[in-house]
């Protein structure tokens, strides 16, 4: 037998163990199917969820200030509350503070241009806490910082992951987030709230 196999390796026959390997190795052999990713999934709409949530309510908040909507007291009342905590002229501030809490509210709401939007809502944050929040301590009870807190970082959050693919950003470069997105809605931000501060 062994002899059978040496001449049928002379005459060109295959191995039998040569054959199985190749057999195993073929593309024609079984493979398991992999199921395909599904176009949306519960992480877009979970991102959807929180972008509409935070976004329209930092939405409405900007209306109640700029518009006098939703009980809010409009632009001149607001300015004079703002004009109180030392930002003068009180109407402008308002004018800024609700038009950034309105515009980036409905941006981040869209997925539309993510970064700047969360940059928006970080910036008018961050005012709140180092003009009327951050003197209280962490809870909103005592009128603290946790909500400006809580918005601040899933502002963050948001540009660093992404808007998810129910977004508008999705047809833009930077619809898919990561750390350049994060850095630039973190950097703006601050700086605008920075460069208000500043010139009080």
């Amino acid at each position: 037998m062994v002899s059978r196999y040496r001449s049928g390796a002379r005459c060109g026959e295959e191995h039998p163990v040569n054959y199985i390997t190749q057999r195993l190795r073929s593309p024609t052999a079984p493979t398991v199917d992999t199921p395909a990713r599904a176009a949306v999934s519960a992480g877009d709409c979970g991102l959807l969820l929180i972008r509409l949530t935070f976004g329209l309510l930092m939405a409405g908040h900007g209306a109640q200030k700029l518009f006098g909507i939703f009980g809010g007291d409009g632009l001149t009342a607001t300015g004079k509350g703002f004009a109180a905590l030392g930002y003068r002229p009180g109407k402008v501030y308002a004018a800024i503070g609700g038009g950034s809490e309105f515009l980036g509210g409905i941006g981040f709401a869209l997925g539309l241009f993510t970064p700047l939007a969360a940059a928006a809502l970080i910036g008018v944050m961050i005012n709140a806490m180092a003009t009327v929040s951050g003197a209280h301590g962490l809870w909103d009870a005592q009128g603290g910082v946790e909500y400006s807190v809580c918005i601040t970082v899933t502002a963050l959050a948001v540009a660093a992951i992404g808007p998810g693919k129910l977004a508008v950003d999705r047809l833009f470069p930077w619809g898919k987030g990561g750390w350049a997105e994060a850095a630039v809605a973190l950097l703006l931000g601050g700086i605008g709230a920075a460069i208000v501060l500043l010139i009080l």
